[in-house]
């Protein structure tokens, strides 16, 4: 991942998805030197992206007869359905210079180790990996103090059906594409292998072929524990945190660029923004609520917005979308 010295191996020992993405947060944010991976699964889970409408991604009747569990994560991109036929991974290391965006750092490895069990697998778009052309994986990062987080989805022999009832799809997605649903575009790689293998097998093998330099097995002390469930119940069990409130917006205007889609919320009151909100499945790789925190008093005109823009990484909190897209999105042009 970053260097040639063994991998730290963790598991996080839970299938509960508010106590992984605690144990991920905690190893990014307390764990700074070396590099980390972590294999990991939840049971039924909706996981929706930092910047996603937590309502406007799920279907709502089917996660509450199906008793799926609803969590925001800490990276942008959009929602994936997790189960046990689902294996996770995090990798955690030193970003260096070329690491802010380079999302192909960490997916051809990956890619790597899909190809070296014969599977015909290639990394595409903004951060997906194919095998035959059907999506396999979901990828998404965050960077933190000079360290980054990069985590995916290796759909393994997960329920196609459940991922397909769980999501609402986005129609503007598929705009463009013969795709007409969910299900069409995602694949299980337990059938591409010419010779099957369970999900535990696959674990073991993907954690063997990942650490290309060996790695040493490692835990969290008791303390630390204690401190990863404090974060679980404080903030990723919360509704806050999950669905949170939104006020009533009076612009809302919604687009999809290359870099993903975006819906701009702005409430004015007398000619001035008194609160700003950005949903969408960019891939930001910073949070975007110091900007919109920026934007409260300020005059709802182009170039009162276009100023402010100028002193944040637009790029880097929005996956990519630029400062005129943002402006050509809030001010409908």
């Amino acid at each position: 991942m970053g260097s040639d010295k063994a991998v730290i191996y963790m598991e996080t020992g839970s299938r509960d998805p508010y106590y992984n993405l605690a144990f991920e947060e905690y190893v990014l944010t307390h764990r700074t030197k070396g590099d980390h991976l972590i294999l990991w699964q939840n049971s039924n889970t909706i996981v929706i992206g930092r910047n996603q409408n937590a309502e406007s991604e799920i279907n709502r009747a089917f996660v509450e007869a199906h008793d799926v569990k609803v969590v925001r994560r800490e990276t942008g991109g959009g929602a994936v359905y997790h189960d046990l036929g689902n294996l996770n991974y995090s990798f955690i290391t030193d970003a260096g210079e070329a690491g802010k965006l380079d999302i192909h750092r960490f997916t051809l490895p990956v890619v790597r180790v899909l190809k070296d069990l014969g599977l015909n697998a290639e990394a595409s778009g903004r951060n997906d990996i194919l095998v035959n052309g059907s999506k396999v994986s979901g990828t998404a990062q965050r960077l933190y103090h000079g360290r980054i987080l990069h985590h995916g989805t290796l759909l393994f022999d997960s329920d196609p059906d459940a991922v397909a009832g769980a999501l609402n799809a986005d129609p503007a997605k598929f705009q463009s594409k013969s795709s007409k649903s969910v299900r069409s575009r995602i694949g299980n790689i337990r059938d591409f292998l010419e010779n099957d293998m369970d999900i535990l097998s696959f674990w073991e093998y993907l954690k063997q072929s990942l650490a290309e330099n060996g790695f040493v097995k490692e835990g969290l002390t008791a303390d630390e524990l204690k401190e990863v469930d404090n974060l679980m119940r404080s903030k990723y069990q919360t509704w806050e945190w999950n669905f949170g409130r939104s006020p009533k917006f009076n612009v809302t205007n919604k687009k999809r660029y290359n870099a993903g889609s975006i819906e701009s919320r702005i409430e004015v009151k007398e000619g001035k923004i008194t609160e700003a909100a950005f949903f969408g499945d960019f891939l930001s790789i910073i949070p975007i609520k110091p900007l919109t925190d920026a934007m409260a008093g300020l005059p709802f005109r182009r170039g009162d917005i276009a100023d402010v823009l100028k002193h944040f990484d637009i790029e880097a909190m929005f996956g990519g979308i630029t400062k005129e897209e943002i402006l050509d999105l809030m001010f409908n042009t």
